[in-house]
């Protein structure tokens, strides 16, 4: 069984991925960061030279070959929920976790980081988070087994939640 974090962008994903990977001694999957290395590109990059699309259908692509995989943590991309073929190939082995967070906190967290693209044009960087954020909320509460807020909690915290809920239904 994996365990599959899901949500948008800054919501402590990949720190949360990598607390649980050390906890529960199983590898930990940043989608993103496999992509990028298979590529040899950023994912700015991909998105400008190839565009959204083509970004897409590479993490379709590494969907499925996770999806295969067992007793593994992935820490997926904001935009996995996009497309419902992932979150169908996710669920058959995956407990799958959504990290949400408001929008104030999304933006304090990720305004700095220049490895995230834009989704949007036209539009403040705050407008962008809560406009695609409004756009998702359904495809992430649709696709996730488990809603935690991290608004006010640590990635200690979170990873400790989703350690809780793991060991209960073990039971």
């Amino acid at each position: 069984m994996n365990i599959v974090l899901i949500g948008y962008r800054g919501t402590g994903k990949s720190v949360v991925g990598e607390l649980l990977a050390l906890h529960l001694g199983m590898p930990c999957i940043g989608m993103d960061l496999k992509i990028a290395a298979r590529s040899g590109m950023s994912i700015p990059e991909i998105v400008e030279r190839f565009g959204w699309t083509e970004f897409r259908d590479l993490e379709s692509k590494m969907v499925l070959e996770l999806s295969g995989l067992d007793n593994i943590i992935m820490d997926t991309g904001g935009g996995v929920i996009e497309r419902p073929e992932n979150i169908e190939a996710l669920k058959k082995n995956s407990r799958i976790f959504w990290l949400q967070a408001s929008v104030d906190t999304i933006v304090r967290r990720i305004q700095a980081d220049t490895q995230r693209p834009a989704l949007t044009t036209g539009k403040t960087f705050t407008e962008e988070v809560a406009e695609v954020l409004e756009q998702r909320i359904s495809k992430y509460k649709s696709a996730a087994q488990y809603e935690i807020d991290t608004d006010a909690l640590t990635p200690e915290q979170v990873a400790g939640k989703i350690i809780e809920i793991i060991c209960s239904r073990k039971r």
